[in-house]
């Protein structure tokens, strides 16, 4: 199965193509990138950005689409209307229903990923090309101007960015006190999708592997909410594997499983070192 990541390139690999990706590999999938922004950055925040041309996005999207016929999309970073209203078009040309939109507005540290002006865009061209779209709790307050302060207020802006054109809307709940509540709304009903909160852990690239995820799980012909239900399952295990690697935040672990199999590994060859030297002995 094959996926298409488009966003953002975060230097650190936390976040971004490059969380996407890995979250990618790790559930099986095979990954391909078209990049939006380069950004440079690193554990502490964002130094600088650069957008790409529209005209070389729509390039990469060509590029890929003329060669692989994909399963999923993941969507990620859009920085400008020339970038949303190109993806929006090639993405009606190439005719992909499995779409998971991330509405990314701003990084970990609070520095803008979106323009302030593009905003109501990225609404009306994305929103209703997207199979599901996964917003934070400050990205929800930001579509729908309501202030979140309690469950209620939660279902209330999901209500709100499904009449905004969304099919279906999952509002991520990492940045709500008590535990990781994600809410899921498709017009008709709620699901909640419940974990214990992993204290103490200030993790970047969660929503973005998240978002992945789901999308991956897609890619493998999983329904919606099972494709959801699994997602939140891997995001959970990746930051309880998180690893510190600056002087900043940490980065989810979206290799865990690997890196296990690798510790498996060592062990053994130790144990058939050891083997020898007593047999010898």
């Amino acid at each position: 199965k094959k996926a298409l990541t488009i966003g953002g390139s975060d230097s650190i690999a936390g976040a971004g193509i490059q969380a996407d990706l890995k979250t990618f590999a790790a559930l099986g999938v095979y990954g391909t990138s078209v990049i939006t922004s380069i950004t440079a950055q690193n554990t502490k925040g964002i130094q600088g950005i650069i957008d790409l041309h529209s005209r070389f996005v729509a390039l990469q999207i060509d590029s890929v689409f003329s060669d692989i016929q994909l399963d999923s999309i993941k969507i990620g970073m859009l920085l400008n209307d020339e970038i949303i209203n190109t993806v929006a078009n090639k993405l009606k040309e190439h005719n992909i229903k499995k779409i998971v939109l991330d509405p990314v507005m701003y990084s970990h540290g609070d520095t803008p990923l979106l323009n302030p002006t593009a905003k109501n865009n990225l609404v009306k061209r994305m929103f209703p090309l997207s199979l599901l779209v996964t917003p934070n709790i400050p990205e929800a307050r930001e579509l729908t101007g309501i202030t979140i302060k309690s469950y209620s207020d939660i279902k209330e802006a999901a209500k709100r960015i499904h009449k905004l054109r969304a099919k279906n809307v999952l509002i991520k709940g990492g940045h709500f006190r008590g535990k990781a509540v994600d809410t899921f709304y498709n017009g008709k009903s709620f699901r909640f999708f419940e974990s214990k909160r992993i204290s103490g852990e200030n993790v970047h690239g969660t929503g973005c592997t998240l978002a992945s995820a789901v999308t991956a799980e897609l890619a493998k012909g999983a329904p919606l909410i099972k494709a959801v239900q699994k997602a939140k399952s891997f995001i959970t295990s990746s930051i309880i594997h998180s690893i510190n690697l600056g002087q900043g935040s940490n980065i989810m672990n979206h290799l865990f499983d690997f890196s296990r199999d690798s510790e498996k590994y060592k062990m053994l060859c130790e144990m058939e070192t050891a083997l020898d030297i007593l047999k010898k002995g």
